[in-house]
Parts: structure tokens; sequence; C-alpha cells
């Protein structure tokens, strides 16, 4: 991969953390994925599994500023991602994705409509409220059923969650 080509990933990978476009990831952005997908499946957030998706979301906050937020402002820059995020991306995503795994995990259980586990057509709808393309969303959710049960579990969604978000460097 070249410079430009891992600039372009990592841009992305900012982008879909940065849920407001304000050029900085915050406690804020992870509030509103918290609440687009609460609304997007018409889930209270003083339910139960509206409880865990706000506690998903502050626990994946604090692991992210945890690595990211070198001076310590509350936020982590687009250069604070790049030097911090990125470089755990790369060097261990499987470990990065652990700090993302109560918030997948409540994220399923609210699109699991049926008590059966989410489907590809739930995994899109949460996919494009956080900012995905509509064809990419439908297109990425079919490929989260690895196992091809019609139902994505928690492990399907973690390991897609560490392929995203592992982008080697040019120099690796």
């Amino acid at each position: 991969m070249d410079s430009a080509e891992y600039e372009r990933k990592i841009a992305a990978r900012f982008a879909t953390f940065d849920q407001d476009g304000s050029g900085f990831i915050d406690r804020e952005d992870f509030s509103a994925a918290a609440k687009a997908v609460l609304a997007e499946f018409g889930t209270a957030a003083r339910s139960e599994k509206g409880q865990a998706v706000f506690g998903g979301a502050e626990a994946f906050w604090q692991g992210m500023a945890g690595i990211a937020d070198v001076d310590g402002d509350q936020r982590v820059s687009r250069e604070e991602f790049i030097t911090g995020a990125a470089k755990r991306l790369r060097d261990s995503p499987q470990r990065f994705a652990e700090i993302a795994r109560p918030f997948l995990r409540a994220v399923i259980a609210v699109a699991d409509e049926d008590g059966h586990g989410a489907t590809p057509t739930a995994a899109a709808r949460v996919l494009r409220v956080l900012g995905t393309a509509p064809e990419l969303a439908e297109q990425v959710a079919r490929g989260l059923d690895t196992d091809g049960d019609g139902r994505i579990s928690e492990d399907e969604i973690l390991a897609a969650f560490a392929g995203y978000c592992g982008v080697e460097a040019p120099d690796a």
C-alpha cells in the first residue's frame, strides 16, 4: 500500500468516528452514535437495551481517549488519531476491537428484533445511521454473516471491526 492509500484509509477511519464532522473525535460523537442507533430501532434511551448502548458507547469513548488523547483535552484530533489510535489499529486490531465490544454487543442486542440475532438487514440499518452510504451498508452487512446462518454474531462483528480497523502502514 502506498502512502496516499494509507492516508485515505486512515482518514476514512477517522471520519467514521467523527460523527459530527467537527474534525475531532469526542464523547459526543459516541453519544450521537448511540442516539442514532436507538432512534433507528425505536428503543428508549432509559430502557435496559438503551442504557447498555450508552454504557457501551461511553466505554468505547474511554478506550479511544485512553490510547489517543495525548494532550488530555477530552477530544482526539486527526493527528492524535493517526499517531495513537492508528498505531494501535495497525499493531493489534483485535485488541483495539475489544474496546468496542460493549458497544457492539449492545448494538447487536438492539438490532436483534426477533430474539434470534441481528440480521444483515438490521446490520445495514445500523451502518446507515452511523454514516455508511446505503449501497455500501447493504454490501458490508451481507458480508458480516460469515457463517451464512442469516444472523450476525458478536464474534462475526468483532472480527469485521478488527479487519476494518487494521490498516497496514506503507512501510510495514
